[in-house]
């Protein structure tokens, strides 16, 4: 079931100092910020040969992102996101396997544009896990 990792989110402080320091002191190629309002995020990608890192940011005073940062001031790892085939499948494999995903369990749309769900950290090694649909 489980595919390729698609990326590691990493939750910054302050994006555009994140942004600079990958695409200035690593010499990475980095996405320009895309909100995601559905999600309470500003979100960059940093791309690598072989996966990404995606640079995450609150938007909005709701963001869970927003609460991460009160809990680890200086940022950090976030989740890592898996791709998965078909995420209906994944999702139902998971939940008859009692794993617990978030939300209501209805995919919402990524900032890739396709299908995402996250799983329970509690379930994954103290990992949040997102699921996306390639």
């Amino acid at each position: 079931m489980i595919g390729r990792l698609n990326h590691v989110a990493i939750v910054a402080p302050d994006l555009a100092q994140a942004t600079a320091t990958y695409r200035a002191s690593l010499g990475a190629e980095v996405s320009e910020p895309l909100d995601l309002p559905d999600h309470g995020v500003t979100t960059v990608f940093v791309n690598l040969p072989n996966t990404k890192i995606e640079l995450l940011h609150p938007l909005g005073e709701d963001s869970p992102i927003a609460k991460f940062l009160e809990k680890n001031p200086a940022g950090g790892i976030h989740h890592v996101c898996y791709e998965v085939e078909d995420i209906i499948a994944a999702r139902d494999k998971l939940e008859a396997d009692g794993m617990r995903v978030l939300g209501d369990g209805e995919p919402r749309t990524g900032a890739h544009g396709k299908p995402v769900l996250f799983l329970h950290p509690k379930d994954f090694v103290g990992t949040l896990v997102e699921l996306e649909q390639v």
